[in-house]
């Protein structure tokens, strides 16, 4: 059975601005430019550059515009400046003109495409930032389910959440405890699961052979979702170590099976 991946960040956007159920759940994007770059600075204090066929985070950068007071001999204000916050990996890097930004960053753009992402502000978790991954799968009976959500929290200093850069992976519940009652828990993860189910369906009209989806979720201080990104080869393995409940891995599997990225002599028991 031939399940179908899609690797291109942007064509995946395009599909999914079509929709205008969606559409609000999606940051600003655009194809990266200096132009461009210029453009959503002057909208956002905060953006990502990210590849627009990058896995696992690599490639990553967060820009931030910082306005600083200047004050004199008595730190009396005087004016204000402006600079320029690239961080990359543990690296963080000032600059202070917009040209000397657009420098610092061609050794990281020039041999790939790369998008400009408007920033939302993280959730934070002991103060390290954290995403949330629905999970959704086509079902056996061809419906799409969204069968898993879980947390990934940044590792220290880092711009991204994901494993391979370090970050650790939490439960849904114990994160978004501490800025809801448990029945607004219960209610968002309702709510995430049923985007899931559209964003997959809406994908579909495109690529008629997707068969699981990973969503990236941000969640800022308004406790608003956002769709930072949609991966079309979800890692499955965190699900199994990190839902207490083994049910819902054992269906999570039993999905993969029926479409074919597993070999049912796998099976996990």
């Amino acid at each position: 059975m031939v399940i179908q991946r899609v690797s291109s960040k942007w064509a995946k956007t395009k599909v999914l601005l079509k929709n205008e159920q969606i559409s609000p759940y999606i940051p600003t994007t655009c194809k990266y430019s200096s132009e461009a770059l210029t453009t959503m600075l002057n909208e956002f204090t905060m953006v990502f550059l990210k590849p627009d066929c990058g896995t696992y985070g690599r490639g990553v950068m967060c820009i931030e515009q910082l306005t600083l007071n200047n004050l004199d001999s008595d730190d009396q204000f005087m004016d204000t400046y402006t600079i320029y916050q690239l961080r990359y990996n543990t690296e963080t890097k000032i600059f202070n003109s917009l040209e000397a930004l657009f420098i610092g960053i061609h050794p990281y753009t020039r041999h790939h495409n790369y998008l400009i992402q408007q920033g939302i502000p993280l959730l934070q978790y002991n103060s390290c930032p954290f995403d949330l991954r629905i999970l959704t799968q086509k079902s056996p009976n061809g419906q799409w389910v969204s069968t898993g959500i879980i947390g990934r929290v940044a590792a220290p200093h880092k711009v991204v959440t994901n494993h391979h850069s370090g970050g650790k992976v939490q439960t849904f519940e114990t994160l978004m405890s501490p800025y809801m009652t448990p029945m607004e828990v219960f209610d968002l993860q309702q709510s995430l699961k049923s985007l899931g189910v559209s964003v997959a369906n809406q994908l579909q009209k495109k690529y008629h052979h997707i068969k699981e989806l990973g969503l990236d979720i941000a969640m800022d201080n308004t406790n608003t979702p956002w769709i930072l990104e949609v991966n079309t080869l979800p890692a499955l393995y965190p699900f199994k170590k990190y839902i207490s409940n083994k049910d819902v891995y054992r269906r999570i599997y039993r999905y993969a099976v029926s479409y074919g990225r597993y070999s049912s002599k796998k099976i996990s028991r």
